[in-house]
């Protein structure tokens, strides 16, 4: 697996079961560098928000009138994302929500941001996205990147982006490359998902 691009990613969803994506947000990054390049949707599901969905992310079925169905955006998703690998606080979440919704489409690798922290940060009282961002001083700076908080697609993939870069650049490249390894829940030391 190369480590020059990552596509970082979040998923908000309508509290179904399984859950359908109501909100999508890709972030590029090429190498530790986060890019201008990032796509980000409200997904109208099939079904309804639950009102339990809506109190943690704030969308209501209000918001996602006029808004595409994933399989508008589908193809288009699968060409920005091809086979690249992605990363994702508790990632196992969006990989699984993702390749449900997008037929035929997986990622190379799917590195979790949750595991590099227990592993590079061991001791933190809280490994949440949002405490751990706060944690690192860098809850603030993806609010200001976004104009967004916590919940929010496009800030939670921002804040994850933030999170793998500030973890993994104090690192030599080959140290980099086996936390990477030992991250990916698609590694099939780690066990398949499938």
């Amino acid at each position: 697996m190369g480590l020059d691009r990552f596509y970082v990613v979040d998923v908000e969803g309508n509290g179904g079961s399984p859950p359908e994506i109501v909100e999508l947000a890709m972030i590029e990054l090429n190498g530790l560098v986060l890019t201008d390049h990032r796509r980000h949707w409200l997904v109208q599901p099939i079904h309804p928000v639950k009102p339990s969905a809506t109190r943690i992310h704030g969308i209501t079925d209000t918001d996602l009138i006029g808004a595409p169905a994933i399989a508008d955006i589908a193809e288009d998703i699968v060409d920005w994302l091809s086979d690249s690998p992605i990363v994702g606080h508790n990632v196992r979440i969006e990989f699984e929500i993702m390749t449900r919704s997008l037929d035929g489409w997986r990622p190379s690798a799917a590195i979790d941001t949750l595991k590099l922290a227990k592993k590079l940060r061991p001791g933190v009282a809280s490994y949440g996205l949002e405490n751990f961002g706060r944690e690192l001083g860098l809850a603030d700076k993806a609010a200001e990147l976004t104009g967004r908080s916590h919940h929010s697609a496009l800030y939670d993939a921002t804040l994850t982006a933030l999170i793998f870069i500030h973890l993994l650049s104090p690192l030599s490249v080959e140290r980099r490359a086996a936390v990477i390894h030992d991250s990916d829940i698609l590694n099939s030391s780690q066990g398949s998902l499938l």
